[in-house]
């Protein structure tokens, strides 16, 4: 069933707040007073909204087969665990929370108690609690509806910026501006005080271990230093090159045939696989040094469970099927299968272990002001080329049996990318 956004925006509150319930609750206990463990002041925990409004989007179509359901909703509601903490981490450099002292906890953020749980919370929602919620929702007039998800949606944006802002502040003017005499550190805590004193002071009375001094790594001026925005953004085009490259060949020697692998309009891109790098990077690439299992482990299912969700956002969105694996064993709805699961995992450990280190020192090699002024072409160039793109697919979907053009934009994009071209430049996009 597909839901509007505001629907998926009711989702996510609801969800949201239920989870705020819940982590509340389990600390006030813990505790034996009344404990806020949300990231956000108020009262969602966002962490549940994304994880009960993504298991809906991408595996509501798995209802009639509950052993998958169950399997997906606890791989994908554990990757959404994992990824919110690792991400927590790199912001801090703290763990948030620590599953260290469960039997068979992964990197202290998962273990198998909590995602048999999630599986079974997801299909209570999937199966019971969503159509109940959208009941409710349907039962509120138009547009009094609208505007109450939107409210609280714009105050939910906001309080997370509020969060944000409190964590960075905590990291940098705490760990930094404290041993340090700068006036304008000063006179930044005194402005920022009123705005988000509050939220720093509850995040650092329920999670105090972010307040610790961290190990801080001392910029040498190079360009791209670290893992922030513009070494990820090569990296995202080194990665969409190298995937296009991959499967270009990979399709020569399994089809007998070359073809055209990439994702965009113009060039030989595979953001899939771009995308890919970042994640994965961002995740592990201060794992480098663990054993290689933990890399390929979670590669396999980082992989698998990105695989599954770019597939049904790609249906959603553009109205294609990308790629097709019922032909393939133990295969999920045609969208993942095991073989490729493992691959994912095998190129997860090459890229930390063997590619990303050479591959970062290249990139740090860039002349300063040549790789700032070159990134933001670059960056420009891959936008436009990615909205394109995007126009061209949905258009080329519209056009079969849909509704003529009616707009400028639609008569342009239907002049300069035919769906003869567009079946040459995906050759494997099938109509949903």
């Amino acid at each position: 069933m597909e839901h509007t956004y505001t629907e998926l925006l009711w989702l996510l509150l609801i969800y949201s707040f239920i989870g705020w319930i819940i982590e509340a609750a389990v600390g006030t206990i813990k505790n034996k007073k009344f404990t806020n463990r949300g990231f956000s002041t108020g009262p969602f925990c966002l962490v549940y909204g994304v994880a009960a409004v993504l298991m809906e989007i991408t595996l509501s179509e798995l209802i009639g087969s509950p052993f998958f359901l169950f399997l997906g909703c606890g791989i994908q509601a554990t990757f959404v665990e994992w990824f919110t903490g690792k991400t927590l981490e790199r912001m801090n450099r703290h763990k948030w929370w620590d599953y260290s002292d469960k039997k068979w906890n992964f990197d202290g953020y998962i273990c198998p108690q909590y995602s048999l749980l999630w599986a079974v919370l997801g299909i209570v929602s999937i199966r019971f609690a969503t159509p109940l919620f959208l009941d409710v929702y349907y039962q509120i007039p138009e547009p009094v509806s609208i505007i109450i998800v939107w409210v609280f949606a714009v105050y939910l944006l906001l309080d997370m910026a509020v969060s944000f802002a409190a964590v960075f502040h905590l990291r940098n003017f705490s760990l930094e501006a404290s041993q340090l005499d700068i006036p304008f550190a000063d006179w930044s805590r005194r402005t920022s005080r009123p705005i988000i004193g509050y939220a720093e002071r509850r995040i650092a009375n329920v999670y105090p271990s972010i307040q610790e001094k961290a190990d801080e790594i001392l910029s040498e001026g190079k360009f791209a230093e670290g893992c922030g925005f513009y070494k990820l953004f090569w990296l995202f085009l080194i990665g969409s090159l190298l995937g296009d490259i991959t499967e270009t060949i990979f399709c020569r020697f399994t089809a007998g045939e070359w073809m055209n692998r990439s994702s965009l309009i113009w060039g030989p891109f595979s953001i899939v696989w771009g995308f890919a790098i970042v994640l994965a990077t961002i995740l592990l690439y201060k794992d480098k040094d663990k054993p290689d299992r933990h890399i390929f482990l979670v590669g396999t299912f980082l992989g698998g469970a990105y695989e599954y969700i770019c597939s049904v956002l790609a249906e959603i969105v553009f109205g294609q099927v990308f790629w097709d694996y019922n032909d393939i064993p133990f295969n999920l709805g045609g969208r993942v299968n095991l073989l490729y699961c493992f691959f994912w995992g095998i190129a997860a450990l090459i890229w930390i272990k063997g590619l990303y280190p050479p591959f970062s020192r290249w990139i740090e090699k860039i002349p300063k002001v040549t790789g700032y002024i070159l990134t933001w072409i670059l960056v420009l160039f891959m936008s436009i080329n990615m909205l394109v793109s995007a126009a061209a697919l949905i258009r080329y979907s519209e056009r079969n049996g849909g509704p003529p053009a009616a707009s400028g934009w639609e008569h342009v994009i239907d002049t300069h990318f035919d769906d003869q071209m567009m079946q040459d430049q995906f050759p494997n996009a099938k109509k949903k």
